[in-house]
C-alpha cells in the first residue's frame, strides 16, 4: 500500500469549512481539549516493559460500564468542539462494547480513534466493523523494525508478526493507520530503520513517544537531554521529506526546535482525510489534552497520573475547565526554573509529566531539554 502524499490529501467538507473559519487556530484550550484519551480498560494480554497503565490480564470490575460510558460520551460532546476521542487501554477490544461505544461517540459528534493491542482480536472483520462504527483512525505500536527488539519491549514473542497482521487488517478494511513508537535509551538506535517501515506501511502519522518514568516504564533508561535534542532535530529534518506526518509525543520542545529552524511559532496543523487534524497550537498535559481512566478518574494525561476529579461525581467538562491542577498546567507563568524563564514557554512549556516523573513537581523545569533561555546566566 503506497504512502499518502500529504500535499494531495483533501479533508472532508466539515473539516474544510472549519479550516476556512480558522477553527483549529482559534480553539481555546482553556475551554476545551483537542484530544481526550479514554482508557476503556486496563486489561491486556501483553506485558509491555514500558506500559504506562501497568496493564493486567483481567478486567477491573470497577470500570465504567456501558451506561456510564454513554453518559460520559454525552458529557464530552457538550464541549461542542468535536474533540478527538482516543479509545485506548490496556486493550480496548477486550471490552465487547468497545465498538458500540465508538459508534455512540461518533453519533454524538466526537472524532473517534482506536488503539488496539496486536492480538487475535483486531481481525479484518473487526476492523471493518470499526470503520462502520465511525472509527476514523487505528493506531498500532511498533517499537522497532526488528522483530526481536519489538518483542522484547512487548514481553511477548511473536508480537511483531501479530502487529504486521493487525496493520494488514486495518489496511484491508480501509482504516487510516497511525504507528506509535516508544523510545528510550534501549531502542533509540532503532529509529532510523523504522522510517522505511513506516513508509511501507502507508501510515498517515508516525507518533514517536519519548518515554516518561511512570508505570512499568519507571525502570527504563531515558534519553539524556542531549539525546532528546539530537533525535528531535533528526525528526524535524525527516519531516521535510517524509510522506507521513511526524508527531513528537511527550517532547514539546520539538516546537521550540521547529521555531528555531523553520521560524514557525505554532504546532503542526496537518490535514488528513480522516479529519483527525492537528491544531496550530501545541497540545500538552492538561492543555488541550485530557485523560480519563477506566475507573473514571480525570487526569492531565496518562503519563501524569494525578486525578483532578472523577466523572462519576463531577462533569469532565467542569474538571477540565475549573480543576486547580488543570488551570495550573495551562498557566505558563507558574513554570519553575529555566522553563519559567524560557522565551518558548508559550509554545512549549516542557513536558509536565516528565518533570513530575523525574522530580515529583509537575511545574519544575523539564529535565529532557538542554536549551538555556536567552539571558540566562
Amino acid at each position: 500500500m503506497p504512502a499518502p502524499d500529504h500535499q494531495a490529501l483533501k479533508p472532508g467538507a466539515r473539516a474544510a469549512r472549519r479550516e476556512r473559519d480558522g477553527w483549529l487556530e482559534q480553539l481555546d484550550f482553556d475551554r476545551a481539549p483537542f484530544t481526550i484519551a479514554w482508557e476503556l480498560t486496563r486489561a491486556c494480554a501483553y506485558a509491555c516493559v514500558h506500559c504506562r497503565a501497568d496493564a493486567q490480564h483481567q478486567r477491573d470490575p470497577r470500570e465504567l460500564d456501558t451506561a456510564e460510558g454513554r453518559h460520559l460520551i454525552d458529557q464530552l460532546a457538550s464541549f461542542q468542539t468535536e474533540p478527538i476521542l482516543v479509545l485506548t487501554g490496556g486493550d480496548p477490544l477486550m471490552r465487547r462494547d468497545a465498538l458500540e461505544l465508538a459508534a455512540y461517540a461518533n453519533d454524538r459528534g466526537l472524532r473517534v480513534s482506536l488503539t488496539p493491542t496486536a492480538t487475535a482480536l483486531p481481525t479484518e472483520k473487526r476492523m471493518r466493523q470499526a470503520l462502520a462504527a465511525g472509527v476514523r483512525r487505528v493506531a498500532y505500536s511498533v517499537d522497532a523494525a526488528d522483530a526481536e527488539v519489538h518483542d522484547r519491549f512487548r514481553g511477548f514473542r511473536g508480537s511483531f508478526e501479530r502487529t504486521l497482521r493487525g496493520i494488514a487488517n486495518a489496511q484491508a478494511a480501509g482504516l487510516p493507520l497511525q504507528l506509535n513508537t516508544a523510545v528510550c535509551a534501549l531502542n533509540v538506535d532503532q529509529l532510523e530503520p523504522m522510517v522505511e517501515f513506516v513508509r511501507q506501511s502507508g501510515a498517515v502519522q508516525w507518533s514517536v513517544f519519548f518515554m516518561v518514568p511512570t508505570g512499568r516504564g519507571a525502570s527504563l533508561p531515558l534519553l539524556s537531554a542531549a539525546q532528546h535534542e539530537r533525535v528531535l532535530g533528526w525528526l524535524h529534518e525527516l519531516s521535510r521529506e517524509a510522506p507521513f506526518d511526524i508527531k513528537a509525543t511527550n517532547a514539546p520542545q520539538y516546537r521550540r526546535i521547529v521555531s528555531q529552524r523553520a521560524g514557525r511559532r505554532e504546532g503542526a496543523g496537518f490535514r488528513f482525510p480522516d479529519a483527525l487534524n492537528r491544531p496550530a497550537k501545541g497540545v500538552g498535559d492538561g492543555r488541550g489534552f485530557m485523560f480519563i481512566s477506566h475507573r473514571g478518574e480525570v487526569m492531565p494525561s496518562g503519563f501524569l497520573p494525578l486525578p483532578a476529579g472523577n466523572v462519576r461525581r463531577r462533569s469532565p467538562v467542569e474538571i477540565y475547565r475549573d480543576a486547580p491542577l488543570f488551570r495550573q498546567l495551562r498557566d505558563p507563568a507558574l513554570l519553575k526554573g529555566k522553563c519559567g524563564r524560557c522565551e518558548f514557554r508559550e509554545i512549549c512549556g516542557g513536558s509536565r509529566s516528565r518533570s513530575y516523573g523525574v522530580t515529583g513537581d509537575y511545574l519544575a523545569a523539564d529535565p529532557s531539554c538542554p536549551y538555556e533561555p536567552a539571558g540566562s546566566a
